[in-house]
């Protein structure tokens, strides 16, 4: 039996793994889950998954491979470390920084992969394989069944999903505006906070809760992306999955707003444009449909496998072909103090 480690920092994770987890165990493997740092809700797991609590449970564990959504992993866990990547946004810093912890990059799509193997060509150190395989978070999108709520009612529905990040989050500006939206009822709100969202704008938010505005809190976001008609949102990566759903996108102040976005800089625009998203053009539909081709082009619910296979190929084939990873020594020490284990 294959045994494959999940290594992980942030609650997203979840919805990131699970499909890979479901099927790695359709082949008769073996997955385990480890947290590094603070910020994991360990009552978030299951009660048929497994939490290994040490550097040294891990290695008596054995993966064959190290599957992860963050940006580090550290060296002296076994296996084949795979980078997973944690969303979309390409536009954040650091989406395309190489930081010499993986031997595998599964990307989401051709505007990724073409940007990772343009980086690879330039690099003196070519210690990493590129593999386009689809993100595993999107394999349940497509079938999802959408969230539903006691108030829904037979209006259009809008999902408000603003990023955390402080100099991309459209929370503070856009909070009075939506406000005085839900008041009325043509439409009705759902409000999905990112994780990391700070509790200060979680509970301003909260406040507004009503008959036409409604606070999410499930762990589930395909069926909440399912659930509406337009998205609101900033610089973030949920935008492109509700994209996936060929469905509009308002988006405020995005650093690099694409010309399938109906992009505002300012709150009092925010009625109109949510007017024209909910009446869309077919030539903006169009411009929807040709950027989900570029950053996830993959409906079939099969990326998780293709995920698993690129990674066992590279297993089967061996690194011996790669450059040697370069040692940085200061984020050795770094994580052997953040999780305790000096052994060699």
């Amino acid at each position: 039996m294959n045994h494959y480690l999940f290594y992980i920092g942030q609650n997203y994770s979840f919805e990131i793994l699970r499909p890979l987890q479901q099927e790695i165990r359709q082949r008769n493997g073996k997955v385990a889950w480890f947290i590094e740092g603070s910020e994991v809700d360990s009552s978030k797991f299951h009660a048929d998954e497994v939490l290994l609590s040490t550097v040294q449970e891990v290695i008596n564990f054995d993966p064959i491979a190290v599957f992860v959504p963050g940006n580090t992993v550290p060296r002296f866990i076994p296996g084949l470390k795979v980078q997973v990547f944690h969303g979309f946004e390409w536009k954040k810093k650091g989406h395309y920084k190489i930081r010499d912890c993986f031997d595998l990059y599964c990307t989401q799509g051709p505007q990724f992969t073409e940007e990772f193997n343009k980086i690879r060509a330039i690099s003196k150190n070519k210690h990493y394989e590129i593999k386009e395989t689809g993100w595993p978070k999107i394999d349940v999108l497509f079938n999802a069944i959408a969230y539903q709520w006691p108030s829904k009612r037979q209006v259009p529905t809008l999902l408000y999903a603003p990023t955390f990040s402080p100099a991309f989050t459209s929370a503070p500006d856009l909070y009075d505006e939506i406000k005085r939206l839900a008041k009325e009822t043509k439409w009705q709100w759902l409000i999905k906070f990112h994780p990391k969202m700070p509790l200060e704008w979680i509970e301003k938010f909260s406040e507004l809760s009503s008959d036409n505005i409604h606070i999410v809190d499930i762990e589930s976001l395909a069926s909440v992306l399912q659930a509406a008609d337009v998205i609101i949102s900033d610089t973030s990566s949920i935008i492109t999955e509700f994209a996936l759903l060929n469905r509009p996108v308002v988006t405020y102040r995005n650093s690099v707003p694409e010309n399938h976005l109906i992009d505002i800089q300012q709150a009092h625009d925010l009625e109109k444009a949510i007017e024209q998203a909910l009446t869309l053009s077919d030539e903006q539909m169009q411009k929807i449909q040709d950027n989900v081709a570029k950053l996830h082009p993959y409906r079939d619910g099969r990326s998780s496998a293709r995920l698993l296979d690129a990674s066992l190929e590279l297993i089967a084939k061996g690194l011996s072909h790669l450059d040697r990873k370069p040692t940085n020594f200061i984020r050795e020490f770094k994580m052997r103090m953040k999780l305790s284990y000096w052994g060699f």
